[in-house]
């Protein structure tokens, strides 16, 4: 049950004022196929998942300019069947899932402002960098082929740019997941996983402060593993398209709307997936 690469995040990288606080509380529904390495004796493999998260992060300045950071707490629940030769199986798995922490800043067009200041701000390109790290918390059996965790490190270097045009907000970011072994897999086995990249593209319009729409997509490459030093044929070469909707409910509340589904899958998940998180935000 992995879905790193499958992220479609507007406006990650647009700029805030310093002391600015958000707490989030999320909940993300998804279902379709999983391929496999067409050397697995799986077929017709389904699954639904259904993840609920809390999240909480800030906005500060490093040396004069714009930085955040945000934890996210994720609980994942999930029904996977299919055929394992030529007997049909199921299985129901629930839990606590990888523990995620972000830190951003930005390098152009980001300064490091307090609310009045940024509200005289003319908007302007921006360019930022962040380092996403997933920590093996999830739970995990080694004895069990599919888990909610997966026992080990991921980070995610990425850079991204952002312009606005009247009400119309262009990005673009790219990143790269690198993964720590899993010393543990399956029964004891050794499992190695290859860098996986991802672009990521938005075009996002505004109807009024913190009410917007936007488009999404992205493409990632890579991620092949070996078991033991034996290379599997699971190399990922996918893209997904969304939609985004942010609406504003109170003076320091929005909800957030998303959906997202697969538009093309060589290996892993292709599922449609819902989500709608609620935010809070307040000043120092």
């Amino acid at each position: 049950m992995r879905v790193h690469a499958q992220e479609l995040e507007p406006r990650a990288y647009s700029p805030n004022p310093v002391g600015v606080n958000f707490l989030v509380a999320g909940y993300v529904h998804s279902d379709g196929g999983v391929l496999f390495d067409p050397s697995l004796p799986f077929s017709d493999v389904e699954a639904t998942l259904d993840a609920a998260a809390v999240g909480y992060g800030r906005t500060f300045g490093v040396f004069g300019r714009s930085a955040n950071a945000a934890l996210a707490v994720p609980y994942v629940t999930g029904d996977v069947s299919g055929n394992i030769g030529e007997t049909h199986r199921s299985t129901s798995r629930s839990g606590l899932g990888d523990i995620k922490l972000k830190l951003g800043i930005n390098l152009l067009g980001g300064d490091a402002l307090t609310p009045r200041e940024f509200s005289q701000r003319k908007p302007q390109t921006t360019l930022g960098a962040s380092l996403t790290v997933a920590a093996p918390t999830g739970q995990y059996d080694p004895q069990k082929l599919i888990n909610i965790g997966t026992n080990r490190w991921a980070f995610k270097p990425e850079i991204g740019v952002s312009q606005p045009l009247g009400h119309w907000y262009l990005e673009a970011y790219a990143g790269v997941w690198l993964f720590s072994d899993n010393d543990d897999f399956y029964g004891g086995q050794h499992r190695e996983q290859d860098p996986l990249a991802s672009l990521q593209a938005h075009v996002s319009y505004t109807f009024r402060p913190r009410l917007w729409l936007a488009a999404d997509a992205t493409w990632y490459r890579g991620g092949d593993t070996k078991i033991d030093g034996v290379r599997r044929a699971d190399l990922q070469e996918n893209t997904r398209a969304g939609l985004t909707l942010s609406v504003p409910v109170a003076a320091r509340q929005s909800l957030k709307f998303t959906w997202n589904e697969g538009t093309s899958t060589r290996i892993g998940g292709d599922f449609t997936t819902y989500g709608v998180a609620w935010q809070y935000t307040w000043l120092d």
